[in-house]
């Protein structure tokens, strides 16, 4: 997910997945490269109950995924590259929508068969001197701001995710991303795809800048359509931290989709203690309609994340949900990455 080279050590660390893959070939213009996980989990919380047809609080929430990566040089200046990656899940049934039976009031849960297989990335493109382009399925450029708070192994990234041309791991994707020194700029186009009634195209830029202590800042805008004659659009801030063992981060966003006027924030930090990372974090998310406000995501996060080595880590989130009528969650895992 981190397509820019990660500054903070804290966050490489927790993304260590992504700095194991093992390289399998290489020469002098060419290399492949395949990474990945296995990672075992589980969710404990009321709003599990009925979801798979039972009165149980209990959900698996195990996965793996698969990525390979791969280079090729074509010039002294263009470099090739490609990259695809799979999510693989067990396809149990997952709650679809609930109904109202009109005649008796009695409420009706439809259940559908989740993927087993997931195409998280397919992309491919060029890097050169003035920058990389890439086309596929493949993250915005918002994501390398929303990146600054979305550092949880459990929860988070909720809250400034307000329009779909802000999210990651978007189809029909056209992308742009430099980095000059310190200085990062990204932009991107996603393209409607003919094959879907939804006219979802958007367009988008986002730059950050890092300075020497410690300190990074970013901004970003993102502006399209959500549906058939429904604009969207929203702006981006974000600020991080990072001093020693310490980082904080603060992602701020504020957007329009139709009618419905959208803010959100979120705030992270992490302190890392030898092989232990203690983590918190805050999302926030509301709605304004016709000048009724309503709260889509509130809730704290409290994380702790030991990694035993940089393969094997277990970690453990609790959600404190302040939304009324919301239930708390518990989630814990244990993650292999190779």
């Amino acid at each position: 997910m981190k397509k820019v080279a990660l500054a903070s050590a804290i966050l490489a660390s927790l993304a260590a997945g992504t700095v194991n893959a093992a390289t399998v070939y290489q020469d002098d213009d060419k290399s492949l490269s395949i990474g990945g996980r296995a990672e075992a989990r589980f969710n404990l919380s009321d709003a599990n109950k009925g979801a798979d047809g039972t009165d149980n609080a209990f959900k698996d929430k195990s996965r793996a995924r698969i990525n390979l990566k791969g280079k090729a040089k074509i010039t002294d200046q263009i470099t090739a590259f490609g990259k695809y990656e799979v999510e693989l899940a067990d396809g149990k049934k997952e709650l679809s929508k609930v109904e109202i039976d009109e005649d008796t009031g009695e409420l009706i849960s439809t259940y559908k068969e989740a993927d087993k297989v997931q195409t998280r990335y397919v992309y491919a493109g060029f890097d050169t001197q003035a920058g990389a382009f890439s086309y596929g399925k493949q993250d915005s450029a918002q994501v390398m701001l929303t990146d600054y708070t979305d550092i949880l192994a459990t929860f988070g990234g909720d809250g400034v995710d307000l329009v779909d041309g802000n999210k990651d791991k978007r189809e029909n994707n056209f992308l742009y991303a430099g980095e000059f020194n310190n200085f990062t700029v990204s932009a991107n186009y996603i393209a409607e795809n003919n094959n879907d009634d939804k006219d979802s195209d958007s367009y988008g830029i986002a730059a950050q800048y890092a300075f020497p202590f410690g300190l990074s800042l970013g901004a970003g805008y993102v502006s399209g359509q959500d549906g058939v004659d429904v604009d969207a659009n929203q702006y981006n801030l974000a600020a991080s931290y990072e001093f020693n063992n310490f980082y904080a981060a603060a992602t701020y966003a504020s957007g329009e989709d139709g009618n419905t006027d959208l803010t959100g924030y979120e705030l992270a930090t992490a302190f890392k203690m030898n092989q232990f990372i203690a983590q918190a974090a805050y999302n926030f998310k509301q709605s304004e309609d016709g000048g009724v406000k309503t709260d889509k995501v509130d809730y704290f996060v409290l994380e702790g994340i030991y990694k035993f080595n940089k393969n094997l880590r277990t970690y453990a989130g609790y959600l404190f949900n302040q939304i009324d009528g919301e239930d708390d969650e518990l989630q814990m895992g244990i993650r292999y990455d190779f």
